[in-house]
């Protein structure tokens, strides 16, 4: 079992913002696999199914970035799993623009969709693949909420596309192959 949890904010308003490049990502593996159609559960949408030989559900918590945790507990009680089944996909505004970095563990890195899994949790030991978005101009908070530019747009799309390939080394070869592959 895996759960790919792509963090973003719900509602039309934030689909195409910085913050939402997580759910952009899981929607991708979504697009190239048949897994079931989005549906709600516990504080998630999620599509569910198999890729190769692994049961494989795919989230975007509805809870709002701050509150991940809370989408993320519900998921590993519905599905009866744990923290090593979990993949947190997720922007980070310290790597530049088409960065990922793969990790087993570690801190949030002042992301609070992370910070607020690992509180819920009481752990740091689930991997995460962080996306880059480039580093703000200007206050963080209204870049994260911001759409990419328009010359932005490509690379992104890129980066979404190369991220999704992540999510499917991880998942059908394990988070060490997966760290290879993408660090």
């Amino acid at each position: 079992m895996k759960i790919i949890m792509g963090l973003g904010n719900p509602g039309g308003d934030y689909r195409r913002t910085r913050h939402n490049v997580g759910f952009r990502v899981v929607e991708a593996v979504a697009a190239e696999h048949r897994l079931s159609a989005w549906k709600r559960r516990g504080r998630s949408l999620v599509r569910a199914g198999r890729i190769g030989d692994v049961e494989v559900v795919l989230a975007k918590p509805q809870t709002y970035m701050n509150n991940s945790g809370r989408a993320a507990g519900k998921l590993l009680e519905i599905y009866d799993a744990g923290a090593q089944d979990l993949l947190v996909v997720c922007d980070d505004f310290h790597l530049d623009l088409g960065a990922l970095r793969v990790r087993r563990r570690g801190s949030s890195g002042g992301q609070k969709g992370l910070q607020s899994i690992m509180d819920v949790l009481g752990s740091q030991d689930f991997a995460r693949l962080r996306v880059g978005i480039g580093p703000p101009k200007g206050d963080p908070v209204d870049f994260v909420l911001d759409s990419f530019s328009k010359s932005e747009r490509p690379l992104v799309k890129e980066t979404v596309a190369k991220a999704a390939q992540a999510c499917m080394v991880c998942i059908l070869g394990g988070i060490d192959a997966c760290m290879s592959a993408f660090n």
